[in-house]
This record gives C-alpha cells, structure tokens and sequence, in this order.
C-alpha cells in the first residue's frame, strides 16, 4: 500500500495569495496533478490540516474543487486554521468526517495499513491539545485490531522541533499520547502536518513525522528565540510506503518539473 501525505495547503478563497507572496491554490494544482501521474499511484491521501487559511465556508469550496482531479480517494483532518463545522458542510459526502459527533476523529479500516485520525484543534488557538475522551477513544481503537499495523494521523506534532515559534504553538502535554501509543505496538508512525518541513523523532515506542507543506516553508532556524518566519523552498509531499517485511517506508517528494531522470552511466564512462 502506498499513502500520500500532502500538508499545510492554506487555501484562501478565489485564489488570493498567502502574504501577498504565497500562491497556495497552483501549488495544490501542481500537487494533485503530480500526485495523478506517479508511476506508482497511491492507493489514498491523507491530508494533515490547515487546509484553508480561515475556515471559511468559500474557502472550503474552492479547496473542493482543487482537490476534485485527484485520482484516489483522500481524507482530510483539521489543523488549528480550520473550522470543523464550515469543513464538514463543504464535504458531505465524506461521511468520516461524522464518525465523532464534535472532533474530527476517526478510523479508515480499508486498507492493509489502518488510518486513525485524532483532532488536535483548539479552536481560535495556534497550539493544539488531545483532551482525555480523545486518549481514551484512541486506546481503545487501537486495542480492538491489536494485529493490523496502523498509522496515526494528526496536525500538531507530538515533540519538540527546537524551531522556537513553532514549539510555542506545538501540542499540550505530548507525554499522555506517548504512553498511550506505547501500549500499542502495531502502530508505525505518527503523521502530523503543522511545521512545514520534514522533521523525524522517536517518540512513544514508534516514529512520529512531520510532512513539508505544500506551498511554503518554516525557516530553519534551531533557535528558542527563532522568528516567525517562511521561506519558499520546494513545495513537497510524502509518501509512505508499507511493506510486509520492513514497515513503513517514508519518502519526500518535492513538487515541481526537474531536469533527469538520466541513467547514472553511458557509453562514454566506460572509456579510459
């Protein structure tokens, strides 16, 4: 099976552009259209919040028909820039979206590796919290299919980044979801969204990840006192890979037309 991860979208309505410099609405185009012509097509797409910039009903239905071409199904989950009630109105056909009652919390139970998504969001807040009914409801999904090897899913990474404004607005009390994915072995990542780059840490007895965003980037700077800053380095998605023997194979694709393939030798190499 293969799942593609695709972040941090900020689709803004008609197109605007994100700090008059960002043009998230063609990176997305560029992304669906890359992601239908994988040689390798996944068989499903998960994306990992902040799909709009303000929760705004008309937002949500313009990242409706940017996300329309693509040629697999595909999940969505909110981050800290969504509105769950405005994103559960523009996709009603996705009936996950409803497994919960108020968060966005749900199991994809149709596939060889199982998707459990928890809702991190605090509402008109940048940092994110998982409260105890979300801790419980997760122990108790991954105890019912103890044998089926599992991603989580979520917006706000469970771990320092060292990328100071980002951590000021990371997860509330992280500790409590470790030790609850520790009882849990069959799980093998946590997928997150929020950072804006590629970021891997143990944590919780697995590994838990950060997907670069689509559109543009946090500025690496490993400074407590970093600013609040983007640059516009690739666009880029991941894809997660599993496989029977080894796991969960993770690689970052970066989105964009780049000269190659070319073969690592021709005719000429093999000349003195």
């Amino acid at each position: 099976m293969i799942l593609c991860q695709i972040s941090d979208l900020h689709i803004k309505a008609g197109g605007k552009k994100s700090y008059r410099i960002v043009d998230t609405a063609e990176s997305l185009r560029r992304c669906v259209a890359q992601v239908n012509q994988l040689r390798q097509r996944p068989d499903a797409v998960v994306l990992t919040g902040d799909l709009v910039d303000f929760g705004k009903p008309q937002e949500y239905a313009f990242l409706r028909q940017l996300l329309q071409p693509l040629d697999m199904p595909y999940y969505l989950l909110p981050g800290n820039h969504d509105e769950r009630s405005a994103l559960r109105a523009a996709f009603p056909d996705h009936a996950y979206l409803r497994q919960s009652a108020e968060r966005i919390e749900y199991v994809i139970d149709d596939y060889p590796l199982r998707i459990v998504a928890l809702d991190t969001v605090i509402p008109q807040a940048s940092g994110g919290a998982l409260g105890p009914a979300s801790l419980a409801w997760l122990d108790q999904v991954l105890q019912a299919q103890p044998d089926k090897p599992t991603v989580i899913v979520m917006h706000h990474p469970p771990f320092k980044t060292g990328i100071g404004h980002m951590d000021q607005i990371g997860l509330a009390q992280p500790q409590a979801l470790a030790d609850v994915v520790r009882r849990h072995p069959q799980v093998e990542r946590i997928l997150c969204g929020h950072l804006h780059r590629s970021i891997q840490v143990r944590f919780g007895g697995t590994i838990a990840s950060t997907c670069p965003g689509v559109a543009h980037q946090v500025a690496l700077d490993l400074s407590p006192q970093a600013a609040s800053q983007f640059v516009m380095e690739p666009p880029a998605f991941q894809l997660h890979l599993w496989d029977a023997e080894t796991g969960l194979i993770s690689h970052t694709a970066y989105v964009g037309e780049f000269d190659g393939p070319y073969p690592f030798y021709d005719g000429d190499d093999l000349i003195d």
